[in-house]
């Protein structure tokens, strides 16, 4: 395979794949015999099928890379949100992109995190609070009270 195939690992690869399926057909194997052929044609095709893969992988990702003209850069507001979600614990972050998000109610999170209501209300409460406080924007508290 090694010879067949120009690479090492790709031949030891697919002769390993081809023995552990020689192994579940070793009692037809050995009735029919030649087993060795069988595992070389499958080892072969195995080659041939992941080289297809790849070349239709490399296909489609020449295809798909035209370089747009113009990529807009990421919204000023949208990084700010994401660096703040980033800070905040896990639970917070996951309650508030499941009610905000995905518009799920407090009982339909309870029910998929399997976490009590009032600790749903408490990590929406909190999180809020959190988020709040760290997109505060710093002009709006030099402005002067009206």
């Amino acid at each position: 395979m090694y010879v067949m195939t120009g690479d090492l690992q790709e031949a030891q690869d697919v002769v390993q794949e081809a023995f552990v399926k020689a192994w579940v057909r070793r009692g037809r194997l050995e009735r029919d015999g030649q087993p060795e052929a069988w595992i070389r044609t499958v080892a072969w095709r195995l080659a041939v099928s992941r080289w297809r893969f790849r070349r239709r992988s490399a296909d489609a990702w020449h295809r798909g890379s035209g370089a747009a003209e113009h990529v807009a850069p990421p919204d000023p507001d949208h990084v700010v949100l994401v660096d703040a979600l980033r800070e905040l614990p896990a639970q917070q972050r996951r309650t508030l992109t499941l009610h905000y998000l995905c518009d799920l109610t407090v009982e339909q999170i309870a029910g998929e995190t399997a976490l009590s209501a009032s600790t749903i209300k408490t990590h929406l409460v909190r999180g809020r609070a959190a988020l709040a406080h760290r997109l505060q924007d710093p002009r709006m508290e030099e402005a002067p009270d009206v």
